[in-house]
């Protein structure tokens, strides 16, 4: 079937995402605890910048402001019979945009995990969890997003249920897990096994990959990781820009547009053809990163040691992927440590 996706995925080697939706919002006005997705109602103009922005800066893909807009997490802010109203007008406003940009640009309705730990160990059964994400697809898909996009995700099942809710609603889609904990995700998946569980799916993601997590290093050595397990997928990497730090009363992430540029370039040779920011990558970070993709050949698959020695140390020593060939991992980083999860 064709779609926006795969069409620029056909023509293209490298496909360039969008960078952080939270720590732009942030800088925009948008209040600690706020629900970003009702700024799609409350201030379109915002979202529309959002969104400009990105494609101004060189994204061929980007992630409609919905992160949060299944009914569990929406719910926290008494919006949860809001679910396909501010889905659709996510997708929307990123509508709009890409199609007055003068080129072809995928509009990625973004589906973040729902904020309740699956059954067993928890509530949120697999019935309930489709429920949920198929109710949003659906209003994703009414607002015109070309495919639909899951992203921080950490348990498997909750992976599982949003594929079957996208069959559902009869859209392509992508996905991405976060792999934050010692390399895994924090309920203990490596890379090794997401690509496992992906290949089993029923119903198959066009890509598939990671994002957030600690810091760019990190989410190298996990896009190593799948490059190794050998799928046939196209890979997807959105690293952090740099390492969190509290700054005069706010997070603030140290990497420099210069140091993202080395990252994606870091990221193509890795393997990943869908490269983008999440957590602190602004405009400026992707015009780097494009201009750095745009010159620059590629180049060999680049070994542990040349990630850290160009991009920092690993939090961790390892991560599961050593025992692909890559060797053994460099000692962790004093700068690394875990972060809130978000939207970045």
């Amino acid at each position: 079937m064709s779609n926006a996706l795969s069409d620029l995925l056909a023509t293209r080697g490298w496909l360039l995402a969008d960078g952080a939706t939270g720590t732009n919002l942030f800088n925009m006005g948008l209040a600690s605890g706020d629900a970003p997705e009702l700024w799609n109602a409350e201030q379109p103009d915002n979202i529309r910048a959002l969104y400009r922005n990105a494609v101004q800066a060189g994204s061929d893909l980007f992630l409609t402001n919905t992160f949060g807009g299944t009914a569990s997490r929406l719910k926290l802010h008494n919006a949860q019979n809001r679910v396909h109203e501010l889905n659709r007008l996510g997708a929307e406003l990123g509508r709009e945009i890409a199609d007055a940009a003068g080129r072809k640009v995928v509009v990625a309705g973004s589906v973040g995990p729902t904020g309740e730990i699956m059954a067993p160990m928890g509530p949120l059964t697999h019935e309930l969890a489709v429920e949920m994400f198929h109710e949003q697809a659906e209003g994703l898909k009414a607002g015109g997003a070309d495919v639909l996009w899951v992203e921080t995700i950490s348990a498997p099942e909750e992976f599982k249920a949003a594929s079957e809710a996208f069959a559902l609603a009869g859209m392509p889609w992508g996905g991405t897990m976060s792999f934050d904990t010692a390399g895994r995700t924090m309920m203990g998946l490596t890379s090794a096994g997401m690509a496992q569980m992906v290949a089993k799916l029923k119903y198959q993601p066009l890509a598939f990959g990671a994002n957030c997590g600690v810091g760019a290093s990190d989410l190298l050595r996990t896009v190593l990781g799948f490059a190794g397990a050998g799928s046939d997928l196209p890979l997807i990497a959105k690293g952090n820009a740099g390492i969190p730090k509290y700054v005069a009363g706010h997070i603030h992430y140290d990497g420099t547009p210069e140091l993202m540029a080395e990252y994606a370039i870091l990221a193509r040779d890795c393997g990943a053809r869908i490269i983008g920011g999440c957590c602190g990558t602004m405009p400026d970070h992707l015009r780097a990163m494009r201009a750095a993709l745009e010159t620059r050949a590629p180049g060999p698959r680049p070994t542990l040691e040349q990630i850290t020695n160009t991009l920092g140390g690993f939090s961790s020593a390892v991560d599961g992927t050593e025992t692909d060939g890559a060797g053994p991992a460099p000692r962790p980083s004093r700068a690394g440590g875990r972060k809130r999860r978000s939207e970045g």
